[in-house]
C-alpha cells in the first residue's frame, strides 16, 4: 500500500517537473522524458544534437527544479584529468610551521553535471569520468573520495562536427544508460521560441523535489516487478543485435559489427521499469521496453561498411529489429 502511494507522488512529481521545464524549455517532451527516467533510475545520458538546442539550458533548469548542485563542464582539447576530479594542494598553518595536503575537489562533485562536447578532449581526459560515473567516486593521490548522492551526468555531443575531436571508445560509451537525440523543434516550438526568447532566463522555477525524494524514488523503481514474459522479450531483443549469432536477422548480419552486450539487457529492464513508475504503474509490458529500445541500444550497436555504403544507421537497424522481433513464447 506504501509503495501505491510512492508511486502516484512519483507520477504527480513527474508531471510537476515536466510542467516546471515547459516554463524555460518549449518542446523536447520525448527528451525531457528520457532524462527523467536516467534521473530515477540512476543512469547517466549522452545528449546528442547540434547546437542551439537547449541542452545546457535544460539540465540547468532540471537542477533548479530539483535543488541540486549543478555544475557545466566544458571540454576541450587541453582540458586534464585534474581539471575535472580535483587537485592536491600544499598548505601551510598559520604560523608556517607545518605543510599539509588539502583537497580541492573539481567540478565532478556535484548532484547534477553537464559534460558539454565531452569528444572534444582526448581519451586520457574522458577516462577521467569513467569511475565517477560508474563507482560514484574519484580517487586521488591514493585517496578515495565519495560523490554526492545522488549523482547524474548528462554529456553532450555534437553529431555534425568530427573534425578535431575524439570519439568515446565503446567502453565509456557502455557507461551511458541512455543515447538520447535532440533533433530540431516543430514549426510552432520554433515560433514560441523566437517569440520567448528574451524572456526564459528569468523564468520563475518553483522546486518540486529535493535529493532525499529522487533517491527514495530509485529504490521505488528497482522493486518494480518483470514478468518472466518481459524479461525474455528484453533479452531476445539484445542477443539479435549480435551477428555472431545463429539466429539474428539477416539484415543485422549484413550491417552490423558489433552489438549490444549484458549491461544493455539490464538497462533495458532498468529503464522499462522507470518509464512504467513515472505514469504510476506497476505492470511492466512489452511495449514499455519497445519505448526505450532505441535510447538504450543506440549506441551499443555498432554498424559497418556496408550499413556506412547503404546511408544505414544504428538507430535504423533498431527500429527494424523492433518490427521484425517476435513476440517470446
Amino acid at each position: 500500500m506504501e509503495e501505491l502511494k510512492q508511486l502516484e507522488e512519483l507520477k504527480a512529481a513527474r508531471s510537476r517537473v515536466a510542467e516546471e521545464i515547459h516554463r524555460v524549455i518549449v518542446g523536447q517532451d520525448e527528451t525531457i522524458e528520457s532524462i527523467l527516467i536516467g534521473l530515477c533510475s540512476g543512469g547517466h545520458c549522452l545528449l546528442v544534437g547540434v547546437p542551439g538546442l537547449g541542452k545546457t539550458l535544460l539540465a540547468k533548469t532540471l537542477a533548479r527544479i530539483l535543488s541540486l548542485s549543478f555544475k557545466r563542464i566544458q571540454f576541450t582539447p587541453d582540458l586534464m584529468p585534474a581539471d575535472i576530479t580535483g587537485i592536491e594542494v600544499i598548505q601551510e598553518t598559520a604560523n608556517h610551521l607545518e605543510r599539509s595536503l588539502h583537497f580541492l575537489p573539481g567540478p565532478v562533485f556535484a548532484n547534477l553535471i553537464i559534460a558539454d562536447e565531452i569528444n572534444r578532449t582526448p581519451p586520457k581526459t574522458q577516462a577521467a569520468l569513467l569511475e565517477a560515473m560508474q563507482e560514484f567516486q574519484v580517487t586521488v593521490g591514493g585517496k578515495t573520495y565519495p560523490l554526492p548522492s545522488p549523482f547524474l551526468v548528462l554529456a553532450t555531443q555534437n553529431p555534425i562536427e568530427l573534425e578535431g575531436t575524439y570519439p568515446l571508445p565503446e567502453a565509456q560509451l557502455d557507461r551511458f544508460m541512455l543515447s538520447i537525440y535532440m533533433d530540431y523543434p516543430k514549426t510552432a516550438d520554433e515560433m514560441r521560441i523566437a517569440e520567448t526568447m528574451d524572456q526564459t532566463g528569468g523564468a520563475d522555477i518553483k522546486q518540486v523535489l529535493d535529493a532525499e525524494k529522487i533517491l527514495q524514488f530509485r529504490q521505488l523503481v528497482r522493486r518494480i516487478p518483470v514478468s518472466e514474459h518481459v524479461l525474455k522479450y528484453a533479452v531476445n531483443l539484445t542477443r539479435n543485435t549480435r551477428p555472431q549469432e545463429k539466429d539474428c536477422p539477416d539484415f543485422v548480419r549484413e550491417y552490423v559489427s558489433w552489438g549490444a552486450g549484458p549491461r544493455a539487457t539490464q538497462h533495458l529492464v532498468l529503464a522499462a521499469q522507470t518509464k512504467t513508475a513515472l505514469r504510476g504503474d506497476v505492470n511492466v509490458a512489452r511495449d514499455d521496453i519497445r519505448g526505450v529500445a532505441e535510447g538504450v541500444l543506440r549506441h551499443r550497436v555498432f554498424t559497418n561498411f556496408n550499413a556506412d555504403a547503404a546511408g544505414i544507421d544504428s538507430r535504423q537497424v533498431i527500429r527494424k529489429l523492433l518490427e521484425e522481433l517476435p513476440d517470446p513464447k
